[in-house]
């Protein structure tokens, strides 16, 4: 591992792209950054259970699964429409009913309900636009985003925790890739810093983990799962 003022940076094959992020995100876990009750943590928590959830692992591929989370990650998020559940069709409805009532309400000379409703009809229209918009946005992005930006840079992540890509080398024969992770708090990096030294120095052998399925073993009557190994060494879990 390279540690400049960009952040932490390893070169090798797969599992030593899959081991880097491991130790991060391991390092992370000591400095208290997924714990909400702990002071990194109330700020990153949920950062850092995004992070958790992109970083590369070891069943997954670059172009396939790790494509796939990026364009997710970079996706325009969801506006105040969707995250209620309503289609834009929906919020048009509801739109003319507004409309409509606020026509009674100046029949019935009751201005403050007509311009209430008048009101809440322009709101409804509103998010109706957004939401379309932003789906529209989406349709585009992930075009671009899989089809056109993955073959010029890099595959990457960004948050207010953690900025990191990870991208094939084409300097080196062979499968070999560049994973640059950095840490956006300069106080966390320099704590994440000094734990990724201690596992240079003390952790001979990092156990990459990988999904166990004993499925099978459980099925046969009288048989139960192998025993999970016993390592020295520190490791993480997916």
């Amino acid at each position: 591992m390279q540690e400049s003022i960009s952040g932490f940076e390893v070169r090798g094959d797969w599992g030593a792209v899959v081991e880097h992020g491991e130790r991060v995100t391991q390092a992370l876990r000591e400095a208290g950054a997924d714990d909400p009750d702990a002071d990194y943590g109330a700020r990153f928590a949920r950062a850092f259970d995004e992070w958790e959830e992109w970083r590369p692992k070891a069943h997954e591929t670059l172009e396939s699964d790790v494509n796939e989370k990026t364009a997710d990650q970079a996706s325009v998020g969801e506006g105040r429409g969707e995250k209620a559940g309503k289609k834009p069709d929906e919020d048009l409805q509801t739109a003319g009913e507004k409309l409509s009532e606020s026509y009674e309400a100046i029949e019935e000379d009751d201005r403050e309900d007509a311009v209430g409703n008048w009101r809440e009809s322009i709101d409804y229209v509103a998010r109706a636009a957004d939401s379309a918009s932003r789906k529209a946005i989406r349709q585009v992005e992930d075009t671009v985003y899989r089809k056109v930006m993955t073959q010029l840079a890099p595959y990457y992540f960004d948050n207010e925790l953690i900025s990191a890509n990870v991208q094939q080398s084409a300097r080196e024969e062979g499968e070999s890739f560049v994973f640059e992770v950095n840490i956006n708090d300069d106080v966390l990096k320099d704590d994440v810093s000094g734990i990724l030294e201690e596992y240079e120095d003390d952790v001979d052998r990092w156990h990459v983990e990988t999904p166990k399925d004993t499925t099978a073993a459980e099925a046969i009557e009288g048989a139960e799962p192998p025993p999970e190994p016993e390592d020295n060494s520190r490791s993480t879990t997916n």
